[in-house]
């Protein structure tokens, strides 16, 4: 087993993980709740180190992220477990396997040397640490990551934000950029469909940013759960004030899907209208995702309105970016290797 980083030693063999925001106390035996970090006689262990349930190549803009390296490639890795219990989990089959199957952890042995010679040989820019959370497999992303960087490689976590401070300060220098889930802006949401909160993400987000991180915003639209106008405002406003209108914003399309089957996919018009929020409230760029063909999957020039890449699912048909700058204007385009 490989030790865990971020616990304390408490009396009883207990111990406390401050790895992410729920900052579980666990006893001899037992597990934190994302159920993939054992406490065996007070010290606190990772079992998911180098077991790999999900490895592939993916665009990019599959990340999300459509503001580093548009058009590559990026190598795609997951463990099992998550530390968010999401009732639409896209993934529940790999994320919520260890809640779901009696602890179940599965995965093949895949060391970071091994991922990191892999996605060069693959012409991989990026490795993305996603499909499930990054956060539970800390330990492994962390050593891959820094592997990466002396090959030139850099790294995307795709995250649901609810790492502590002392995580975000151990990744940020290896973390090139992030997508973030924001699931909506109601506390109520996070407790009742996440098991979680909303201040530590807020909390998490603006900590990133300080840190360098590029990061973009996903929000899945769920109708009736977080698709409130005013709600979309306030969330959009966050965006604007706290981290910055160069910040991309992602609304993206719900299906039903593990235990939330009773809504229908979000209407069109749902996400066009919360794009509209978004660029009001000054946000530069705004995407829709999860239905290919809208406007909503290009990126705009903020200053002059030109088509700067355009899209269709998630892959890229035309990229008029030059230098980082618009090909047009030459306005300087926000992301990462633009």
């Amino acid at each position: 087993m490989t030790e865990a980083f971020f616990y304390t030693p408490m009396e009883g063999k207990k111990v406390k993980c401050h790895l992410c925001s729920h900052h579980c106390i666990i006893k001899d035996g037992r597990r934190g709740l994302c159920n993939v970090r054992e406490n065996r006689s007070g010290r606190l262990d990772t079992l998911v180190y180098d077991k790999i349930i999900a490895r592939q190549i993916d665009p990019i803009e599959k990340k999300p992220l459509y503001h580093l390296a548009p058009g590559s490639l990026s190598y795609s890795i997951a463990t099992v477990g998550c530390n968010f219990k999401c009732g639409f989990c896209q993934n529940a089959d790999i994320a919520q396997m260890p809640s779901d199957r009696g602890g179940s952890i599965a995965g093949e042995p895949f060391t970071p040397a091994d991922i990191v010679e892999d996605a060069e040989k693959n012409n991989c820019r990026t490795i993305a640490y996603t499909y499930t959370e990054p956060t539970i497999y800390f330990e492994l992303a962390f050593d891959t990551s820094k592997l990466a960087h002396a090959r030139g490689i850099k790294n995307v976590f795709v995250t649901n934000g609810y790492m502590t401070s002392e995580a975000i300060e151990k990744i940020s220098p290896f973390l090139d950029a992030a997508n973030v889930d924001l699931k909506a802006y109601s506390d109520d949401f996070y407790k009742t469909f996440c098991k979680a909160r909303l201040e530590p993400v807020k909390k998490a987000l603006k900590h990133m940013k300080s840190k360098g991180v590029f990061v973009e915003i996903t929000t899945l639209l769920i109708p009736g759960l977080n698709d409130d106008s005013e709600e979309l405002e306030k969330l959009a406003l966050f965006i604007v004030e706290d981290l910055g209108p160069e910040t991309p914003w992602h609304i993206t399309r719900f299906h039903p899907t593990y235990k939330l089957t009773d809504r229908a996919p979000t209407p069109v018009r749902s996400l066009l209208t919360a794009r509209d929020i978004g660029i009001r409230a000054g946000l530069r760029y705004v995407y829709t995702g999860n239905i290919p063909g809208l406007a909503g999957e290009n990126t705009f020039c903020f200053c002059c309105g030109d088509v700067l890449i355009e899209r269709f699912g998630f892959h890229v048909r035309k990229n008029n970016i030059k230098n980082s700058c618009c090909g047009r204007c030459g306005t300087r385009i926000d992301g990462v290797d633009m």
